[in-house]
């Protein structure tokens, strides 16, 4: 991303609190899977609570190539899916609405199952580290699928009805998970995941698959039962609201000194996070509308933070949370296990003044995968500190609105690169920052 165009640049004047109510909508986690499901019904589908971002538009351009025909529905927020009539797509048209996403791999077995073949291409994404799909080809293997490399991709074929199979995840990764959920549910038999995540988007698919007429049983202990069956009709759902985009709004808040309403947040998914933020010393309030969250004056506290698969911090929570963790007093200590490359956002914190070390070692006591790997995966934060506005460049998807939160909060103008990332994730952001009063323009002085 070269942040050279125009409209990928924001202006961005800090210091000024950001006060005022959003609203969040679907979980950019669920709402894009939730829309593949829609492919293995033989009747219409309604997907309700539907965000306007990169993701989804992207996944509805990939069903519209496959012949499902998307519209929206009677309500804001509302689209309808019919996959009647599902068809083999070209593969140079699958290239151009893939290449920002990694959202196509989940299309395999929907479209095994529909088709008998599939074309996946390379795939897109945010950098934050390795999320190797060499695991998905392996599990679709073990459910008969036959892979071919050809040029730009991968062919799929099921020469037969695909069979339920155990499979043990070495790590509970939520993509992983979600791809034995959408081919199992049509595969001939019984199939055991364990080791599974268990995430509330996950819940909330199996919830959608569960209404098209799957058998899915959840076990304490992360194993998840599919019993296939030979066919599934439509769904009625409500997406679950976005917990990640509410967390980075309430963060927003406390790093500069401001007060949110997130309308939309529920506090169930949001408890580790709300528990976290207390501890640092946020406030927060909540109703059954959604969440305010402020700063309530006085100085922060440094915690020490670990990061984990639900129920424990998650990932997407910690970037936004150390830009306000620099305005912490004392010594704040950040140790990540789920991405390897998540912390390489901080480099640019530093330069507008933050003073953030990392380090190889696993700085906590949580199981972590990059231990003995030679990656810079913990933070020592050290804080309060005045955070200048500086030009910068957006890394990925949290990273990038982590920039935007440090930009608020500084003194001075800051140039952010590459905003265009952050509606893969953040619906309107741009519309939100200036209902919440932050001054931002685009370059040549026009208003967002």
């Amino acid at each position: 991303m070269t942040g050279t165009d125009r409209d990928d640049v924001l202006l961005v004047h800090g210091g000024t609190p950001l006060e005022g109510e959003i609203r969040v909508r679907g979980a950019k986690n669920l709402v894009p899977k939730a829309m593949v499901a829609a492919l293995l019904g033989s009747e219409p589908s309604r997907l309700r609570n539907v965000p306007d971002i990169r993701d989804v538009r992207v996944v509805r351009g990939l069903l519209q190539l496959h012949g499902v025909t998307v519209r929206p529905g009677e309500e804001p927020g509302e689209l309808v899916l019919d996959p009647t009539h599902v068809e083999s797509a070209n593969v140079a048209d699958i290239d151009a609405h893939a290449g920002s996403s990694r959202i196509p791999i989940l299309f395999c077995g929907p479209l095994l199952h529909r088709l008998g073949h599939a074309f996946i291409p390379g795939l897109g994404g945010c950098d934050i580290g390795g999320r190797p799909i060499d695991f998905h080809f392996d599990v679709l293997r073990q459910f008969g699928a036959t892979i071919e490399k050809r040029e730009g991709g991968q062919y799929l074929e099921a020469p037969q009805r695909l069979r339920g199979c155990k499979i043990r995840l070495p790590y509970p990764s939520v993509g992983s998970t979600e791809q034995v959920l959408l081919t199992a549910v049509l595969a001939e038999g019984v199939t055991e995941l364990s080791n599974a995540a268990v995430e509330p988007e996950i819940e909330d698919l199996i919830c959608v698959l569960q209404k098209m007429g799957a058998i899915i049983s959840m076990d304490t202990d992360r194993t998840i039962r599919i019993t296939g069956v030979d066919r599934l009709g439509g769904y009625n759902h409500k997406a679950l609201p976005d917990r990640l985009e509410a967390a980075s709004w309430a963060s927003a808040a406390l790093a500069t000194g401001g007060n949110i309403y997130v309308r939309g947040a529920q506090q169930r998914s949001m408890m580790t996070f709300l528990n976290t933020y207390r501890r640092v010393g946020g406030a927060f309030e909540i109703d059954d509308e959604g969440i305010r969250f402020w700063h309530p004056g006085g100085p922060l506290n440094a915690i020490a933070l670990e990061t984990d698969v639900h129920p424990g911090f998650q990932t997407d929570w910690q970037q936004p949370l150390v830009v306000a963790l620099t305005q912490a007093t004392g010594l704040s200590i950040v140790h990540e296990t789920v991405y390897e490359s998540r912390l390489g956002f901080t480099s640019a914190l530093n330069q507008m003044g933050a003073h953030i070390q990392l380090y190889r070692e696993c700085l906590g006591g949580s199981a972590c995968r990059f231990g003995q790997r030679n990656f810079l995966h913990s933070a020592v934060v050290s804080g309060p500190t005045k955070l200048q506005g500086a030009d910068l460049v957006i890394p990925d998807l949290r990273g990038g609105f982590s920039y935007l939160i440090a930009a608020l909060a500084a003194e001075g103008t800051s140039r952010v690169h590459g905003i265009d990332l952050i509606n893969r994730g953040y619906e309107n952001f741009m519309e939100k920052l200036v209902e919440l009063g932050a001054k931002v323009e685009l370059p040549g002085g026009d208003l967002v």
